[in-house]
């Protein structure tokens, strides 16, 4: 036997559908597509989100990130740091990469920072060295003051 399904509320709709659209930031920067939606099994709430950029390259999400869906695209209110991404100092001036990134594991919350700027060179920045995230990372200082730190 069967059951008719009584109407959905126009405000609920599946996480399934939101699969494959674009993550895009503030600026208008897209960060990837949408590959898994993360529940909370205990308060049945978006936890997170992993989102897909390219080949073998994924990234979680904690809801903190999260400002809206559309129906096209998973809006973020904070744009992400990611490895790979260019750093620059406060000035502009390419420094390097960011090689690894280093949460809290319990809350997932960025820490710090593992920076290279080169094969065999990588120094680790607290989050609040950075001065912004967008298309790059910038930090709060030059790239003198970058050097000069052990």
């Amino acid at each position: 036997m069967s059951t008719k399904l009584e109407e959905i509320p126009q405000n609920l709709t599946t996480a399934d559908k939101f699969t494959g659209k674009k993550v895009v930031d503030r600026e208008g920067i897209q960060y990837g597509k949408v590959k898994h939606i993360h529940i909370n099994s205990e308060t049945l709430t978006v936890s997170g989100v992993t989102i897909h950029e390219g080949f073998r390259k994924n990234y979680y999400l904690t809801n903190d990130y999260i400002d809206k869906f559309t129906k096209e695209s998973l809006l973020l209110n904070i744009p992400p740091v990611r490895a790979d991404s260019q750093v620059v100092d406060i000035d502009g001036h390419k420094i390097g990469k960011v090689k690894r990134l280093h949460r809290n594991p319990d809350t997932k919350e960025l820490e710090s920072i593992e920076i290279t700027d080169g094969l065999m060179h990588s120094k680790i920045l607290s989050k609040s060295e950075i001065w912004g995230i967008g298309e790059k990372v910038i930090l709060k200082m030059t790239k003198d003051q970058y050097k000069k730190l052990d």
